[in-house]
């Protein structure tokens, strides 16, 4: 059994960490109210671009476009995966479960290329030798518009060159406070089907539409928008699950410090019973020897 200098010890050690502990929960917990908040105004923008999107392929249902996949192979197609993770760990199984169905994937395609949002993402696929064509850096704890354009921008070259013929993003989503959910989502070639809504079917027209120049000039120029606003929205998203994840984690941490304590508390408290138990024990034993003696010093006859 431990004396009561280790308990003590072990007790302050567990103190220390939940600083550190309640400190990362706060900091997440600031982030992540702020991140909310920025998606929250940018996504007008995205849904107004999808939106545009809708009406375009309301009134050209039969548009053939490349961002829609005119003129791409059905067959031994070439794969792009975007995989978004974190910069640093102690979030939970959030990283995990991004990589985990990253290689997943990466083991079904025929032939691919990986792009990397986070160091953690880095650092796995480099220990396990899987080539990283492009790594993202400082994106995943400050994802913004103009990180996002540039991601857009090397996506939308990769499948313009030939050099992917579909483009993957796998990221989390946030559903609520408690839950986060890993998602993968084709971003090109688009799907037209993912574009109508029931109020609005195909050739239905509700609008007089003019297209200047031309329809197809027009996509050119919303579809990289589009892409931009959507990677944008995917890496405030996984930056918001990153910052929940911390934060369960962490509290977690501070609730099994906690019992910890709770526990080293009460055996520090049964250790120092004891010792005082003994203590007290020792001093009856010393009293009763030292009137043993006295009795006996009595009995001589001098």
């Amino acid at each position: 059994m431990a004396n009561t200098r280790e308990i003590q010890s072990r007790m302050k050690s567990i103190r220390d960490t939940m600083k550190i502990t309640n400190a990362m929960y706060m900091i997440s917990s600031t982030k992540l109210r702020r991140a909310r908040r920025e998606l929250e105004e940018t996504e007008p923008y995205f849904y107004t671009l999808q939106s545009m999107l809708s009406r375009i392929i309301r009134h050209i249902p039969k548009m053939e476009h490349p961002y829609f996949g005119s003129g791409r192979p059905k067959d031994g197609k070439k794969c792009g995966y975007l995989v978004v993770t974190g910069d640093k760990g102690m979030a939970g199984a959030y990283n995990h479960n991004v990589l985990k169905l990253a290689e997943e994937q990466i083991e079904k395609a025929e032939a691919y290329s990986l792009l990397v949002v986070g160091e953690v993402g880095r650092q796995y696929f480099h220990s396990r030798k899987i080539p990283v064509e492009e790594h993202f850096l400082y994106t995943a704890q400050n994802p913004t518009m103009h990180r996002a354009r540039i991601i857009a921008g090397k996506l939308l070259e990769m499948y313009e060159s030939g050099e992917a013929d579909e483009i993957y993003m796998i990221f989390t989503t946030m559903k609520n406070a408690v839950w986060t959910e890993t998602n993968m989502v084709r971003l090109l070639p688009l799907e037209k089907e993912d574009f109508q809504t029931p109020k609005a079917p195909l050739e239905v027209y509700q609008e007089e539409f003019f297209f200047q120049p031309s329809p197809e000039q027009v996509v050119d120029h919303v579809v990289p928008n589009y892409l931009s606003g959507y990677v944008y929205g995917a890496l405030m998203e996984s930056y918001c699950s990153e910052h929940n994840a911390r934060m369960t984690a962490m509290q977690a941490a501070n609730d099994s410090a906690r019992e910890m304590i709770r526990e080293l508390s009460i055996e520090y408290n049964r250790v120092r019973q004891a010792a005082i138990t003994q203590e007290i024990t020792e001093v009856i034993s010393g009293a009763k020897a030292q009137k043993r003696k006295k009795k006996k010093m009595k009995g001589v006859v001098i």
